[in-house]
């Protein structure tokens, strides 16, 4: 049989101040893979991996769904046990790094705090563990690393360290919420590479929240593609670029420069924005934006429906006539 998922999320809803956020929002893990959340900002991405570490702002509430967490579901769990898992069983790398760093703590004592906090190390070991971790993520003379504060190194040597700090406890699912931001082109694809590495090393689950389709080919496993609180279509890599079903993927995917030879062509650009979750348009979400929308589309929201490969899944109803 095989190992049930790293991390599974069913059917997730959720609200904030009474305003539907995410909308039966489901995706699975599996130890070692990688899941790319991606689309654009004011998806619901950020806020499905803050539900997921049990840190979600004052006034959100989870309305129905669970999230299991080898087995174990997270949505009901007390604060005190969920305070023994977070940064131990399952942790995140934060959007910025100088941001999420403890601007008056040596880095080397953020790291060793992850360790002790959660009884893995003694304070002695848990610095000795420190440099090599940081030796690990790619940071040389760890030794004179470990005595620096943040704002003394780059923005890449902080990355490095969230990532190094997020792994200390081996963890069991790593959630990377944008992880390159502010980053130039060459330290993303190092960090991106060193985050797929680890992954597959430790057997951790790795959930890469990013807005990005083409920093995903490279390190991706599975892709679930959000709009507007809900996930409108997934699979497996492969599927996603050579097959895309939802018109939103088509786009997103069209508006990625291309490098492969196909003949030059004007990117394509989504007409309009996302739109207000106090205002969610009727039927499918994204038939404001869609060029083929048809009447059905403003009347009723489709579900996520198994295309010709069985893991691949699109919510449109007229994902079968889409052009491939």
């Amino acid at each position: 049989m095989s190992a049930p998922p790293a991390i599974e999320v069913t059917d997730l809803s959720l609200k904030i101040g009474g305003v539907d956020i995410l909308s039966q929002v489901s995706f699975a893990v599996n130890p070692g893979q990688t899941l790319a959340i991606v689309g654009e900002s004011g998806c619901g991405k950020s806020i499905t991996a803050l539900a997921v570490m049990g840190l979600l702002p004052e006034g959100a509430e989870i309305t129905s769904g669970s999230i299991r967490l080898a087995g174990r579901d997270l949505v009901s769990l007390p604060e005190r046990e969920m305070q023994t898992l977070r940064g131990n069983a399952v942790s995140m790398i934060f959007q910025e790094p100088m941001l999420a760093l403890d601007p008056l703590m040596q880095v080397g004592d953020q790291i060793a705090e992850a360790l002790t906090a959660h009884g893995k190390s003694s304070r002695q070991d848990a610095t000795d563990e420190a440099r090599r971790l940081l030796e690990r993520v790619g940071i040389s003379d760890a030794g004179k690393r470990l005595r620096q504060y943040p704002f003394e190194l780059s923005g890449g040597m902080c990355q490095r360290i969230m990532i190094a700090t997020a792994l200390a406890c081996r963890p069991s699912v790593l959630i990377a919420d944008e992880p390159t931001t502010a980053l130039d082109v060459t330290i993303q694809a190092q960090i991106l590479r060193l985050i797929k590495e680890l992954g597959e090393e430790l057997q951790t689950a790795i959930v890469l929240i990013t807005h990005d389709l083409g920093v995903v080919a490279d390190t991706a496993d599975q892709v679930a593609v959000m709009y507007a609180g809900s996930v409108v279509e997934q699979g497996n890599v492969h599927d996603i670029f050579a097959h895309p079903g939802h018109p939103y993927t088509q786009a997103l995917l069209r508006s990625i420069p291309r490098l492969d030879g196909v003949p030059k062509a004007e990117l394509a650009v989504i007409d309009g924005m996302v739109p207000d979750a106090r205002h969610w348009p009727q039927g499918c979400r994204f038939h404001p934006r869609c060029d083929l929308a048809i009447a059905r589309c403003t009347a009723e929201r489709p579900a996520l429906e198994p295309q010709e490969a069985p893991d691949h899944k699109v919510a449109c109803w007229r994902a079968g006539e889409v052009p491939q």
